[in-house]
């Protein structure tokens, strides 16, 4: 569970990146696959070269669900349950592939947050994202 500060910080950091969630979105994506290109295989209807136009309204899909995320963060199981059956169940992403993600969300906060992006921030999304991501793999077992 994240403590009043930790979720002060996800939300800070959430204030910032809000309203760009395609293009943030769109990067996550894009490093993703550039630094693990064994993740592709999982958005095969982006084609073997995604055009940005896909990346875009990819990226905010995935944006849109960490929003949602950071809006019920005590009610993550309830908020999440519906991503975590595509995931487990329709789409069957490995589960190691989410802290690949997480990685590369680091990442992207920080290149474009930077001095923003403090320490103390980092370890809450760190804490939030991997909540995040174990919430998604519950539907595995």
């Amino acid at each position: 569970m994240l403590s009043a500060q930790e979720r002060a910080h996800v939300a800070q950091v959430w204030d910032l990146i809000a309203g760009h969630e395609a293009a943030f979105g769109a990067e996550l994506l894009l490093r993703l696959f550039t630094v693990y290109p064994s993740t592709k295989i999982y958005f095969k209807h982006l084609g073997v070269c995604p055009d940005e136009a896909q990346l875009l309204t990819h990226g905010q899909r995935v944006l849109q669900a960490v929003g949602v995320a950071v809006q019920h963060t005590d009610h993550l199981r309830a908020a999440l349950s519906p991503l975590a059956d595509l995931h487990a169940q329709v789409l069957r992403v490995d589960p190691a592939n989410f802290p690949l993600l997480i990685q590369c969300f680091h990442v992207m906060l920080a290149s474009h947050l930077q001095g923003e992006f403090t320490v103390q921030m980092q370890a809450a999304w760190d804490k939030f994202l991997t909540e995040v991501a174990m919430v998604l793999t519950e539907k595995y077992r």
